[in-house]
């Protein structure tokens, strides 16, 4: 056998520390294939990504690592209310366990476009676990409280081709300096 194939190489991880950026419109084939990647998210068409990173790039959130896109928040504030609402939350494998949908998510509530907001809304449908963990996790980093309730229902909404979407609200802490300042 040869001598490299019994010995255990130890290998440095290089640092890992995504750069968060609002999305530009030639960001939108890039994200659209990371969505792809991100089971079980809803594909949405690459034009649909392309709109919201350039018309929602204000409450919208890149994530780059060495060159590549990894990371993705839509979002928008919803019109005449103090909420914003998340759409997705979008990580790649290859950027997970560092922490980035939370860090993409206080990155997204600390600009100034969102300071008005006393809520962040999302849905989720039951068995995404993976989305209730980041949001719980959030809420308890923030100290905000979190309720859900069905809102878009199986059969009401979706005519039973799509699991019910529980409306996940998280109370906004109002005067929290270091999640609210300028960004």
């Amino acid at each position: 056998m040869p001598k490299d194939m019994n010995q255990t190489e130890t290998i440095e991880p290089r640092a890992r520390t995504p750069r968060l950026r609002k999305p530009e419109a030639t960001d939108g084939a890039a994200i659209w294939d990371l969505i792809k990647g991100c089971k079980p998210l809803d594909e949405n068409s690459m034009y649909c990504n392309l709109v919201q990173a350039d018309h929602f790039r204000d409450t919208c959130v890149v994530a780059e690592m060495d060159g590549d896109i990894v990371g993705w928040i839509s979002g928008h504030m919803i019109p005449g209310r103090g909420e914003l609402f998340v759409w997705q939350v979008a990580v790649s494998a290859k950027a997970r366990g560092l922490g980035l949908g939370k860090k993409m998510l206080r990155h997204l509530v600390e600009r100034d476009v969102c300071e008005d907001a006393t809520h962040l809304k999302t849905t989720i449908t039951k068995d995404n676990d993976a989305s209730w963990g980041l949001f719980r996790s959030f809420a308890r980093d923030v100290g905000g409280e979190l309720d859900d309730a069905p809102h878009f229902e199986r059969d009401t909404h979706f005519e039973g081709h799509h699991d019910t979407e529980h409306m996940v609200t998280i109370t906004l802490p109002e005067d929290e300096v270091p999640l609210r300042r300028a960004a």
